[in-house]
């Protein structure tokens, strides 16, 4: 890999800025031309989604695009952030158990509690062996620095409970691919300021950039034979690379007293990354918490998330996919510009905010159905 170094840097450019455009460029290429080959052979076996109570579609469409995802992150990021895969030994490990699983999801549809022993699997791989785990809460609700079992723990569960939030949000055309861009460019833009220490981290978040624009493009066509969703494939990968790079964004902000790494400080990285992310977190609770009050399962599917409810009001996958983006953005600045008051205040905030987005829907259905 130095070899490697040695070459790109020839030009005189910082060899960050090569990594990150020939990051970004390979990562969109390689996932533009793996698409179309995944279309056909989808087509030609018949590996196609079918319409079903959660769905949003009408027609069979090809859910195989996650191979494409992970293609491209695979190959890109072993390449051009390969310090990642040095420094978290099971990183890569993670991502081919996603992929088998998601794969076999996606063609055979898996047992859910098959899904949640790979995903515990896969979770404590990255927590447990390379040692990514949230260490301390920065005082919400009184709590600072985690013992070590029940940090553990707690990690372990939010990196399940994310990989299987993406998924949840994953229901018209755009929204889980379009959020993951955003948070990626949100993280990315964090760790760029955060200094070269985290640079790796900002050549992954443009790789997913880069390899999510390009799914976009078939995702969001208005042509059939074109047409193509990620699956629990793309939605678990993503899922777990966010959750990876939310936790690596805590962690920052604690000192660990290392010689080599910087000190920050920022008393509210938690609810910052929880705005990050308050799309599927809040979606993903919500949807519970209505099954639950309806004395239904909560593996149970509905159409009770927030992309259901902005379809509902007559508005196209595209339209509500900008809307809700658009709302959660908002959050984020939110999070952004009073992140130095109280934290517990701020997660008040920014939760309540969150669980307002997901009921505007039903008070403005409810609004038009009155006048009516």
């Amino acid at each position: 890999m130095k070899n490697f170094e040695l070459f790109l840097s020839g030009s005189g450019i910082p060899i960050f800025y090569i990594k990150i455009g020939l990051g970004f460029v390979f990562s969109f290429l390689i996932t533009f031309f793996s698409i179309p080959t995944i279309v056909k052979i989808s087509r030609r076996k018949n590996l196609m989604d079918e319409p079903g109570i959660r769905s949003s579609h009408l027609r069979e469409i090809p859910n195989l695009g996650g191979i494409a995802i992970f293609y491209s992150i695979g190959i890109c990021a072993s390449i051009f952030a390969y310090e990642l895969f040095d420094l978290y030994k099971f990183l890569f490990a993670s991502l081919i158990i996603l992929l088998y699983v998601g794969v076999m999801d996606d063609i055979v549809v898996m047992r859910a509690y098959k899904k949640l022993v790979a995903q515990i699997v896969v979770s404590s791989l990255v927590v447990i062996g390379s040692d990514i785990r949230i260490r301390s809460l920065f005082g919400i609700f009184g709590v600072y620095e985690l013992e070590y079992f029940v940090s553990v723990i707690f990690s372990i569960v939010t990196f399940i409970i994310l990989i299987n939030a993406f998924n949840l949000i994953d229901g018209i055309d755009g929204l889980a691919g379009g959020y993951s861009v955003i948070c990626s460019a949100l993280f990315g833009i964090s760790y760029y300021r955060l200094g070269e220490y985290n640079y790796p981290l900002v050549v992954l978040s443009i790789i997913i950039i880069g390899t999510v624009l390009a799914f976009l493009y078939y995702n969001l066509s208005n042509y059939r034979n074109r047409k193509i969703f990620m699956g629990d494939t793309g939605s678990m990968l993503l899922g777990f690379l966010l959750a990876f790079t939310s936790i690596c964004f805590i962690d920052i902000f604690i000192d660990k007293k290392l010689i080599d790494v910087p000190r920050y400080h920022l008393q509210s990285a938690p609810v910052v990354a929880v705005a990050i992310l308050i799309l599927p977190i809040v979606d993903t609770l919500n949807v519970i918490m209505v099954r639950l009050y309806n004395k239904k399962s909560p593996f149970d599917a509905d159409k009770n998330h927030i992309h259901h409810k902005l379809l509902k009001l007559n508005l196209t996958h595209r339209r509500s996919t900008f809307y809700i983006i658009l709302f959660y953005l908002m959050i984020v600045g939110v999070a952004y510009y009073l992140r130095h008051i109280d934290i517990n205040l701020l997660l008040l905030v920014i939760v309540s905010l969150g669980f307002f987005g997901a009921y505007l829907p039903d008070l403005l259905y409810r609004l038009r159905n009155n006048k009516n």
